[in-house]
C-alpha cells in the first residue's frame, strides 16, 4: 500500500489510500490576497499567525506555506520571507508543513529550516524544474507534489496529463526517489468552463491509483472557480474525488460545509475507525449548525502554541483559490 510520510518536529502523518483524507490548509498564501501580501512585506505576520491557528483548530492535517509576494513588491526576497514565515508557523502549530514556492532558491531555503519531513510543493514536468527540484527532494529526503503540466502548458487532454505525471514519477525514480514520495496533482479544471472537468479528474485519479500507485492532491476549489455558491460545489466534489482515489487536497479547512464532507467521506470509506472522529466532532450537533471549533485569537507565540496543542486536529499552474 502506497504511504507518503510527512512530519513536523513532533507529529507524523501518513497520506495513503487506507488513511483519512489529508486536508492541507491553503490559507497561508498571499496569492490573490493583496492585504496579506502587503502585511508580510511590512513584517506584519499577525494574519499568518491567525490563519495558522484557525486552520489547525478547524481540523487541517497539515499546512501549506507560501510567501510569494512579488505581485505587491517585485523586489521582495522570497527565500528570506519564506524562511521567516515557516519559522513563525512552526512556532505556533505542531502540524507538518508544505513548502509552497515556484522559486527553487526559496524551496531550498525552506528545507534548511523546516522541522521534520515537509512536503515540497512543487515540481512540474518541465525539464528545467525537474533538474532543479528533484535533486533537492533527494538530498533532503522529502516528498514532492508533481503537477501534471510541462513546457506545453496545461493540456485539456487527461491522457496527456497522465503522461506528464508518469514522466515525473519515472524521472524521480531516476534520482532515487520512491514513487510513494511523489504526490501527483492531476490539475482540476473549472467545471464552469469545462463541462466534463469532473469526469476527467475522476478517470485520472483511478489511473494514477491503479497504474502508477501514487498518492494525489489538488487545489480543491479550482473545480468551482467562477460559479456562485462555490462551497456547495466543493462539498459535493470532495466525496466524489475521495471515492475515485484522491488522498489529499489543498483546501480551506475553515469552511465547515467542506470539512463535514471530508469527515463524512472518511466514515463511508472506512478510514474513520468506528466513526470516532465523526462522533467526537458532531456529538453536540444541533440542526442548522455546522460543527467547527471557534477561531483562536492570537496573543503571543507561546500562548498560540499552547492553544494549538490542545486541539486535535501557488503556483502558476493552479487557478485562483476560492
Amino acid at each position: 500500500m502506497t504511504r507518503t510520510i510527512v512530519a513536523s518536529a513532533t507529529k507524523e502523518i501518513i497520506i495513503g489510500f487506507d488513511q483519512p483524507f489529508c486536508v492541507i490548509g491553503e490559507r497561508i498564501n498571499p496569492t490573490g490576497r493583496k492585504k496579506l501580501a502587503a502585511e508580510m512585506v511590512a513584517g506584519n505576520f499577525e494574519t499568518v499567525k491567525k490563519d495558522a491557528l484557525e486552520q489547525a483548530a478547524a481540523g487541517a492535517t497539515m499546512l501549506d506555506v507560501n510567501a510569494g509576494v512579488t505581485a505587491v513588491d517585485p523586489n521582495a526576497t522570497e527565500p528570506a520571507l519564506l524562511v521567516q514565515t515557516l519559522e513563525i508557523v512552526q512556532g505556533l502549530v505542531d502540524l507538518p508543513l508544505s513548502i509552497d514556492s515556484s522559486v527553487t532558491a526559496a524551496i531550498e531555503a525552506g528545507l534548511k529550516v523546516a522541522k521534520g519531513r515537509p512536503l515540497v510543493n512543487s515540481v512540474t514536468g518541465e525539464e528545467e524544474k525537474l533538474e532543479a527540484i528533484l535533486p533537492l527532494v533527494k538530498k533532503y529526503d522529502v516528498p514532492v507534489v508533481a503537477i501534471s503540466n510541462d513546457e506545453t502548458g496545461i493540456s485539456m487532454d487527461p491522457d496527456v496529463r497522465f503522461a506528464v505525471a508518469k514522466k515525473i514519477v519515472e524521472r524521480a525514480m531516476d534520482h532515487g526517489i520512491k514513487p510513494e514520495d511523489v504526490v501527483v496533482d492531476p490539475l482540476v479544471m473549472p467545471i464552469g468552463a469545462l463541462g466534463d472537468a469532473g469526469r476527467q479528474v475522476f478517470a485520472l485519479l483511478r489511473r494514477l491509483r491503479e497504474e502508477l500507485k501514487v498518492n494525489t492532491t489538488c487545489g480543491l476549489s479550482n473545480i468551482s472557480f467562477g460559479l456562485p455558491h462555490r462551497h456547495g460545489i466543493n462539498a459535493a466534489f470532495i466525496p466524489m474525488v475521495i471515492g475515485a482515489g484522491m488522498t489529499s487536497a489543498i483546501m480551506n479547512p475553515c469552511r465547515p460545509q467542506e470539512m463535514e464532507a471530508v469527515r463524512g467521506a472518511n466514515v463511508l470509506a472506512g478510514t474513520d475507525k468506528d466513526c470516532m472522529t465523526w462522533i467526537k466532532t458532531y456529538k453536540d450537533y444541533k440542526p442548522g449548525e455546522h460543527a467547527a471549533p471557534a477561531p483562536v485569537a492570537v496573543t503571543s507565540p507561546a500562548e498560540g502554541a499552547a492553544a494549538g496543542g490542545r486541539r486535535r486536529g501557488g503556483r502558476e499552474a493552479r487557478m485562483a483559490r476560492g
